[in-house]
């Protein structure tokens, strides 16, 4: 049971992960509408994240099926990845709000 569990959630992480990504792109290109609602896709799993005490819902789901409890037990990244996820792609997440307010205000050419 933990495989697909781990498959599922790897899949979630990568298409908010892309969405991060994304961000910057988009507002380089001035799709402020779509800049919009990547941002509202990932306050929602902020929000998310935010009521389940800053852990993913599908962690606990998880850790029923297994004792690990390294970083990665319950999704396919790299250990460094997992432990770093929330710093890494909060600071990208951040980064790219701020260069989507300074596209749109015009601060950035």
């Amino acid at each position: 049971m933990l495989r697909p569990i781990k498959t599922v959630h790897t899949i979630v992480w990568a298409f908010f992960a892309g969405c991060i990504l994304w961000l910057p792109l988009l507002a380089w290109q001035r799709y402020y509408d779509r800049a919009m609602v990547v941002i509202g896709i990932v306050l929602v799993e902020v929000a998310i994240l935010g009521a389940s005490g800053l852990q993913c819902p599908l962690t606990r789901v998880a850790a029923r099926y297994t004792r690990d409890r390294r970083e990665n037990f319950d999704i396919y990244l790299p250990l460094w990845l997992a432990r770093y996820n929330k710093i890494i792609f909060g600071t990208l997440f951040v980064a790219g709000l701020a260069i989507t307010v300074a596209r749109w205000r015009g601060w950035l050419p």
